[in-house]
């Protein structure tokens, strides 16, 4: 594993932009560096910030709570972000720190190899899948992204703060069940 603790130590030192004098904790992602299925968001929160791990506060309990819902543990796959710094105010991410952190992502993904990567929200499928395709036309239908089975899904805060997109997120996750139970073949 020391390629991985050199990762996580080069993510817990990066200057490369603003946020690192801002942040509290760098939040490097957490869970199984072997998964299967990897859950990329935006950027940390405030709780994650405080705690330097990503999705605890009450978007991350919704999000367990679908992984549990079919039939998985946290610690069952790996959960990331974009960027790993919290943005001031938790605005969305710029341009120029994606940039910045990206290649910790992309270092991350090639040393996971999963088999399926969800992208939550609108920000990691612009990243990682392409730019200004809208979430709410994508999201639960499976894409690829540089030969790795993509499915867009929509954040567990927007589930939280639209009632009416928990159901959408059900159906996200419904999908993510049903490319499991194939294989993860589409």
């Amino acid at each position: 594993m020391g390629a991985w603790e050199d990762l996580k130590g080069m993510v817990s030192v990066c200057d490369k932009c603003e946020l690192s004098r801002t942040r509290t904790n760098t939040v490097f992602g957490e869970g199984n560096p072997d998964a299967e299925i990897m859950f990329v968001g935006e950027a940390p929160g405030k709780d994650e910030d405080a705690k330097g791990r990503p999705f605890v506060g009450a978007a991350g309990k919704l999000l367990d709570k679908m992984i549990q819902g079919i039939g998985l543990a946290r610690a069952d796959v790996f959960i990331g972000n974009i960027i790993k710094c919290r943005p001031p105010e938790n605005r969305d991410p710029r341009p120029e720190e994606i940039e910045a952190c990206k290649d910790f992502l992309f270092a991350q993904i090639s040393f996971i190899s999963p088999k399926v990567i969800c992208t939550l929200g609108r920000h990691s499928l612009h990243t990682l899948v392409q730019p200004d395709l809208p979430i709410s036309r994508v999201h639960g239908k499976p894409m690829k992204w540089k030969g790795i089975l993509c499915l867009p899904m929509y954040h567990p805060a927007a589930a939280l703060y639209r009632r009416s997109q928990l159901d959408d997120l059900k159906f996200d996750f419904d999908q993510l069940k049903a490319l499991m139970d194939n294989g993860f073949y589409m």
